[in-house]
């Protein structure tokens, strides 16, 4: 048997499993985390010796970086877009730089 969308009744309260009381009864999204003030749910500042310690090859980093400008520029790259994506990046950084400088000005 399949369940359907009306069979356990159409009036069900929202129960949020991740919501937690806030002293006064009444539920809260989330607790505000230490030093936040009411309202500011703002993920913690990274923590320096958690960062991995891998290098980004230059090439890569101009492919993400003009990822990053066209899709900022109101372009963003469809599938097709690979090949001319893989050619850019594959050029001086000097060149990666003006074409983003350009994109960046296209706004």
């Amino acid at each position: 048997m399949t369940a359907t969308a009306f069979e356990y009744g159409p009036n069900h309260a929202f129960v949020d499993p991740y919501a937690v009381e806030d002293g006064t009864g009444s539920s809260v999204w989330w607790p505000p985390a230490n030093g936040q003030r009411e309202g500011d749910y703002l993920l913690p500042p990274p923590r320096p010796a958690d960062r991995l310690d891998i290098a980004i090859d230059p090439r890569d980093r101009r492919r993400l970086e003009l990822h990053a400008a066209l899709t900022a520029a109101g372009i963003p790259p469809r599938p097709e877009d690979r090949e001319a994506i893989e050619s850019l990046s594959a050029l001086s950084g000097s060149i990666n730089t003006t074409i983003r400088r350009w994109l960046h000005h296209t706004l």
